[in-house]
């Protein structure tokens, strides 16, 4: 019975992920981009009930920007976990818009990309992230820069941080955490860590009951004099702080 209903629920992801496209392609065009961003939130709620998976939102989601969402990062569900919460702009690695159909998605939903090796196209994209935040964008990143297992944070880069000191934008820390929704313990079920193929990662989330995704909003917060280092390290504690 549980393979069955893993089953189910891949054909409907399947089903669900080629409707996006249909929308991209023949109603995107026609809409504002605030009725864009409506869209793909909604998606990615529906995205989430596919997949059995319920969201608990904690805290106060940006109503405008500018602001700069920054948040923890365990599964290849995190994208699709904030969007449902709100959508936002990520910032991701610049394969990611070069994968069949997963790019039309991510470029639809203004996906910002960077050459990780490049030190030369990440002060490129610093400097984009500004230019978006000062026209009010709401941008988000994952500053451990790979996934963890839930239970602990990696150390935070501050590179892309220096985006929000040069256009003088909030920071807001968010927290994820994957639970089980009977005990409240972490739920490894959709992590995407070590040596676990995508496959293997999205099985496991397919075959998993009463997961919730709980995204926990805090305070925003300006630099304050501090250095992008000094605030990558201050919004780390932040962050664990609210998973506690």
């Amino acid at each position: 019975m549980m393979r069955l209903r893993a089953c189910w629920r891949l054909l409907r992801v399947v089903w669900h992920i080629l409707v996006g496209l249909g929308t991209i392609v023949l109603v995107f065009p026609r809409l504002s981009p605030d009725k864009r961003h409506a869209r793909i939130q909604a998606w990615a709620l529906e995205m989430l009930a596919c997949i059995a998976i319920t969201l608990v939102v904690k805290g106060s989601p940006p109503a405008i920007g500018p602001m700069l969402l920054v948040a923890n990062h365990i599964s290849w569900l995190d994208i699709v976990v904030v969007h449902a919460a709100r959508h936002c702009r990520f910032v991701s690695k610049d394969e990611v818009g070069r994968w069949p159909l997963v790019a039309t998605l991510a470029n639809a939903a203004g996906t910002l990309y960077i050459t990780r090796e490049s030190r030369r196209d990440a002060m490129r994209l610093v400097h984009q992230m500004a230019h978006c935040l000062r026209d009010g964008d709401v941008l988000g990143i994952f500053p451990e820069g790979t996934t963890g297992d839930g239970s602990t944070l990696l150390p935070f880069h501050g590179n892309l941080l220096q985006a929000a000191i040069l256009a003088d934008a909030p920071v807001q820390p968010v927290a994820l955490q994957f639970v089980d929704g009977s005990s409240g313990a972490i739920s490894f079920a959709p992590c995407y860590v070590g040596d676990d193929t995508l496959l293997q990662s999205l099985w496991r989330t397919l075959c998993a009951d009463n997961v919730q995704a709980v995204v926990q909003f805090g305070t925003p917060e300006l630099a304050q004099g501090r250095d992008r280092r000094a605030w990558a390290s201050d919004l780390r504690t932040t962050i664990t702080n609210l998973r506690s």
